[in-house]
């Protein structure tokens, strides 16, 4: 974890945002998906440093986000966590300039409405990007989605919001919604049923100190790890897809 955080030009910290980074890259460093060469896709990627990180080990990359003024509308531009051009995504320490420039393209894409022409990639992610996207089913349905952009054995490796409180009750239907995890288990029924490999899910929230900790309102710099959404506990939870023949 400290490797990648430090080859993601992060600081060690007990925050979800960063968890998802490495849980991200590490997936597709495992998998072998990160090659000179391979074509990866980012959905929603704001700011984050994966874009230029990818390039920088010889990845092509095309980064995408939401059209700039539904941006402003959500509220997304106005705490920087939107990129409404290519260079919002540059990150000299991660990625050369010049290898930059030649190695991502940015689109705007909707990602309840993904062109049919990003098609054929290795790997694509996305990080938190998929619980705002208008209700669980949408959320669901983007995952499906996204899978279809990949070549045959390329991977799709995503993270949103798991509801640790209840199984049952949840919200939906909103700015953000609160995956379930028989939400997720029936996803994943449905993307083996069209002969995808979905990674089953460790569950298992922790018992440490820290692991107990959940930060409510206004929220903390860290321990960020777990915290407060309309009454319930929620975290991080990461899904990993590979596309079958």
């Amino acid at each position: 974890f400290a490797y990648c955080t430090a080859r993601l030009g992060q600081v060690l910290r007990y925050h979800r945002k960063l968890w998802e980074y490495v849980f991200i890259c590490q997936t597709l460093w495992e998998r072998q998906a990160i090659q000179p060469g391979a074509r990866g896709l980012g959905f929603g990627v704001g700011q984050e440093p994966l874009t230029a990180f990818f390039a920088g080990q010889d990845c092509r990359i095309t980064a995408t986000d939401m059209a700039a003024d539904a941006a402003v509308e959500a509220g997304w531009a106005a705490t920087d966590e939107h990129a409404s051009a290519k260079a919002a995504l540059a990150r000299p320490e991660l990625c050369p300039p010049e290898v930059f420039e030649t190695h991502v393209e940015f689109r705007v894409c909707d990602m309840n409405a993904v062109p049919d022409d990003l098609n054929g990639y290795d790997f694509c992610w996305s990080a938190c990007a998929l619980e705002h996207l208008g209700s669980i089913r949408h959320g669901l349905d983007f995952i499906e989605r996204s899978v279809q952009t990949l070549k045959p054995g390329g991977w799709a490796v995503h993270t949103t919001e798991l509801n640790l409180g209840s199984n049952e009750d949840t919200v939906d239907h909103m700015d953000t919604v609160l995956f379930r995890r028989r939400d997720l288990e029936e996803l994943r029924t449905r993307l083996e049923a069209q002969g995808h490999r979905a990674v089953p899910i460790d569950y298992q929230p922790g018992l440490g100190p820290i692991d107990r900790y959940i930060d409510l309102p206004p929220y903390r710099a860290e321990p960020h790890l777990k915290l407060a959404l309309w009454g319930y506990p929620t975290t991080s939870v990461g899904l990993m897809v590979q596309r079958g023949a």
